[in-house]
């Protein structure tokens, strides 16, 4: 499943696209996604997109009478382009623009997402979401107060959407890596010292993903639309059995919520 940066840099991807652009038509193929596909979504039609933004991992799409709300699921993609194309298996919905362009939603899992809101509504899937973890909202105070308490490990602590979003499997082994953290460490017990170290590493390895993917994205109109992994310098994540870059002693795997968790046992305490 696509992450945060990955889902971000959809967004910069598809915005020059939308923005400011005059939707002319949004066509439902398959309305049968994760949650059916709502009639109000034609409220878009003739609308200006005022802004193209994300929340978590899911992208807005606003408009006067209110907002489409995308999630790409497991394996759903995004892609711009020519509204004479073909449609390809799996296009599920469309937005047709004036301006001749189509963004298409391709799922082929059907787990993505179609949503709408209301203009000053607040949808239900928004409830309970922690703050975005590259605004000041989060900070290591925060942290430290919201794990007061908790026995959760810290790994499975900062995955949770309720406590800030968007921190995925990906970036909290390397996270942790890089702040010197076992993963089962419980949260509760992590000192707001190395929560101060914690917190700003976190915003580091999500802002320098989003960064690299966003130096690779030339033309989304020319590109399957599939977020993808950046080629990155992962640390930890996916290198079970391999020397530690810090200390040479091979990593270790376990799975913590039935996810991969790769760690130092030298370096991470």
């Amino acid at each position: 499943m696509p992450e945060l940066p990955e889902v971000e840099v959809s967004r910069l991807g598809i915005q020059p696209y939308l923005e400011q652009h005059i939707i002319q038509s949004v066509k439902v193929h398959n309305g049968k996604l994760r949650w059916p596909v709502p009639e109000e979504v034609q409220l878009l039609e003739g609308e200006k997109v005022l802004a193209v933004k994300r929340r978590a991992k899911y992208l807005l799409i606003e408009s006067k009478h209110g907002t489409a709300i995308l999630h790409l699921g497991m394996s759903g993609n995004l892609r711009v382009v020519d509204s004479k194309e073909p449609l390809k298996k799996h296009d599920h919905v469309e937005i047709i623009l004036a301006s001749g362009k189509s963004l298409r939603l391709n799922d082929p899992r059907r787990f993505g997402a179609f949503l709408w809101q209301g203009a000053g509504e607040d949808h239900s899937v928004f409830e309970k979401l922690g703050p975005e973890p590259l605004t000041e909202l989060f900070t290591a105070e925060y942290l430290f107060e919201k794990s007061r308490g908790k026995k959760q490990p810290i790994k499975q602590f900062v995955m949770d959407n309720h406590v800030v979003v968007g921190v995925g499997n990906i970036y909290a082994n390397e996270s942790l890596f890089k702040a010197g953290i076992h993963p089962k460490k419980e949260a509760g017990k992590i000192s707001l010292k190395r929560y101060q170290l914690l917190t700003p590493i976190i915003k580091e390895t999500l802002s320098a993903a989003i960064k690299q993917g966003g130096t690779t994205l030339k033309d989304f109109a020319q590109s399957d639309g599939k977020p993808g992994y950046f080629a990155q310098e992962l640390l930890v994540y996916g290198r079970k059995g391999e020397p530690c870059v810090s200390c040479e002693t091979p990593l270790k795997e376990i799975r913590l919520g039935q996810r991969s968790t790769v760690y130092c046992s030298k370096c991470q305490r």
